[in-house]
């Protein structure tokens, strides 16, 4: 999926940011994404997976729509998600997607609030996004994509439990696993989180 076939808004800021064509790990990896693929993705730190979420995430949402969030991303930590939400915010410009974060160190009522005014894209914490779903504080419903950024994380502090869980509270959805090494582990996570899952490898 060459560049000058995304949304318009998004074209342009790739435009005015450099981005002329796909790196070789994009020119695989979206036209999958965009084709509703679920996917384990293992490459290198610096071939593009953070840019490929955000360019799919944009494209396939494209503007705001009702409240429930259609695209839930995995981070580390509050600094993990915070810095997801900066270039989240640098390449949605010209649309009106809602961005927002949930992490542990902040007031769960105050985010429980914000994610039911309305939002399109949630960046969470394991464990808070948990403790948000079981207060009734985020409709899981109406998800399109689930992505893990960054998955060598997840087999620590119990994390891998708490994201392997959040498929039981959705229906049909797009699962999208980045990682920039290869753990055994994901062989066997592939069959419970993620059903019929392609992985590439680069």
């Amino acid at each position: 999926m060459p560049f000058k076939k995304l949304i318009e808004p998004l074209a342009d800021t790739l435009n005015s940011k450099g981005f002329e064509d796909p790196l070789p790990l994009q020119k695989q990896l979206l036209p999958k994404i965009k084709s509703g693929a679920s996917l384990f993705v293992i490459a290198p730190e610096g071939s593009g997976k953070t840019t490929s979420i955000i360019i799919s995430v944009i494209q396939k949402l494209k503007y705001a729509k009702a409240d429930a969030p259609r695209a839930l991303i995995f981070v580390k930590d509050k600094k993990a998600a915070l810095q997801l939400e900066l270039e989240f915010n640098a390449f949605k410009r010209g649309t009106n997607l809602r961005v927002y974060c949930a992490y542990d160190e902040h007031n769960i009522d105050i985010q429980r609030d914000d994610i039911y005014d309305g939002t399109d894209i949630v960046i969470a914490t394991p464990k808070r996004l948990n403790k948000l779903f079981y207060l009734n504080g985020i409709n899981l419903n109406a998800l399109k994509m689930c992505i893990v950024e960054d998955a060598g994380f997840l087999f620590r502090n119990n994390n891998f439990a708490e994201v392997t869980r959040t498929p039981e509270s959705i229906g049909k959805c797009q699962y999208l696993v980045f990682s920039d090494k290869f753990d055994i582990r994901f062989e066997r996570w592939k069959d419970s989180f993620m059903y019929n899952a392609q992985m590439i490898k680069i």
